[in-house]
């Protein structure tokens, strides 16, 4: 089912790596164009033209851009208890795991009347990005929502894109999500021109252009938080789901088919990768996996994404290897199943999030683990983290110098300033000095 590539025997530097490991083929760039222009639409005729994106897009009128409260509250009251149960659940696990990322203000002491502090301040207001497309996806409303709150933010809006099945309004899951957590601000929108009402406004449905942007979605909103990445802070420009796999023969095949098969139900464009040291194994993880694919009621979108060039099964001489190929790639996700995870763990410098041992799977960080699951896909993780209370919060330094502290560091502010050529810079201590010493 999943193809081979035999790294054996081979000394390959990270860049080789990454020229040979398999990648979706996913160019925002080329996508950048379009979506500039249909911001610019929202930008030039605000509501109007999110209307008439939403027809031509997702094929359906809005039956409202903002939705309305009571909208909310029938969501919620019309929930499945289970579903309602299991939301409940993961805020609570999603908002205590967040707490622990809000850094504690500190207080640096220099030398004596020489203090810097430093504060984490919340942004004001934040626009939260829930996508459409082949899942309703309410733990996205959790996941996004709830580490801005706990970060602080007191504004915050969420847009998802009108559903043709739910006629011309959001899936009521997702409404009883944001009612769940006290989200009131919903606007049925989606793609490019939902991201460019985000960042600019638009005044006739009352949205208020917001401080950050965050959530996944396909490439046009990819390329629209690229395009408005100047306006607005973003969390990352995401891409499709992926999930690397790091076994040995200790592990159970059919926990490994599982979790690739989870990742590959999500689109025909996830990638899939099973890295290991031993061909016996690999080969019953790639026949579970048939079996498996074979059976799930997406079995046409599971094949597609396994025989993709962005999947396969990577043969390597040892966990070392492993470990290497792993770093190289950056997963959005990756297990690890071994005789000893902490020793493979140590290993490992880029992922987004890691699933440690056989009853951690990537589907219990989707939902109620209490990780995040907005996190970097093509490779981000090797310089971006996923999302948490920290992408709503900004580091203010704030400086408290005496007169005999700044007294003591002048002459070598002067010195460095004069060399800079910038004169009023020294000046500017230069004239305190003078005046202390009248």
């Amino acid at each position: 089912m999943l193809k081979y590539i035999n790294l054996r025997g081979q000394q390959l530097s990270p860049s080789q790596l990454r020229g040979v490991l398999p990648r979706a083929e996913l160019d925002v760039s080329a996508a950048l164009e379009g979506a500039t222009k249909l911001i610019d639409e929202v930008r030039a005729q605000g509501d109007a033209a999110l209307v008439a994106q939403a027809e031509r897009f997702d094929g359906v009128t809005p039956t409202h851009l903002r939705v309305p409260k009571a909208e909310l509250t029938a969501a919620l009251e019309t929930l499945d208890p289970k579903v309602r149960a299991a939301l409940e659940e993961m805020i609570v696990r999603v908002r205590k795991a967040s707490e622990a990322q809000v850094p504690p203000a500190t207080t640096t002491t220099l030398a004596d009347g020489a203090v810097i502090d430093q504060r984490w301040m919340p942004v004001n207001r934040v626009g939260l990005y829930v996508p459409g497309g082949k899942a309703v996806y309410p733990s996205s409303v959790v996941m996004n929502v709830v580490p801005a709150q706990v970060a602080g933010v007191t504004s915050i809006a969420i847009a998802s894109p009108a559903q043709q099945a739910c006629g011309g309004g959001i899936h009521p899951t997702i409404l009883a999500a944001a009612e769940l957590l006290g989200v009131d601000e919903v606007y049925a929108m989606g793609g490019a021109g939902a991201i460019g009402a985000f960042a600019y406004g638009v005044p006739a449905i009352g949205l208020d252009p917001v401080d950050v942007i965050t959530g996944p979605g396909n490439v046009w909103v990819a390329a629209a938080k690229r395009a408005v990445s100047a306006v607005a802070g973003i969390d990352a420009e995401a891409g499709p789901t992926e999930i690397l796999v790091i076994a040995d023969d200790s592990a159970t095949p059919a926990y490994v088919a599982a979790d690739l098969l989870s990742q590959a139900e999500h689109d025909e464009l996830a990638g899939v990768v099973f890295v290991t040291d031993s061909e016996p194994f690999a080969e019953q993880v790639n026949a579970e996996l048939a079996a498996q694919a074979a059976a799930t009621p997406h079995a046409d979108r599971v094949r597609i994404s396994l025989t993709g060039s962005q999947s396969a099964i990577v043969l390597v001489d040892d966990l070392e290897a492993a470990c290497a190929v792993s770093n190289a790639y950056g997963p959005e996700h990756l297990e690890i199943h071994t005789r000893d995870n902490d020793a493979t763990l140590a290993g490992i410098t880029n992922a987004g999030a890691i699933f440690m041992g056989e009853y951690s799977p990537v589907p219990l960080g989707d939902y109620i683990a209490g990780s995040n699951h907005v996190l970097p896909t093509g490779g981000q993780a090797a310089h971006a983290s996923g999302l948490g209370a920290y992408t709503f919060l900004r580091a203010q330094q704030i400086i408290r110098y005496d007169r005999a502290a700044l007294a003591e560091v002048t002459e070598r502010i002067q010195a460095i300033a004069n060399d800079e050529d910038l004169p009023a810079h020294a000046n500017a201590v230069a004239l305190r000095a003078a005046n202390d010493g009248a």
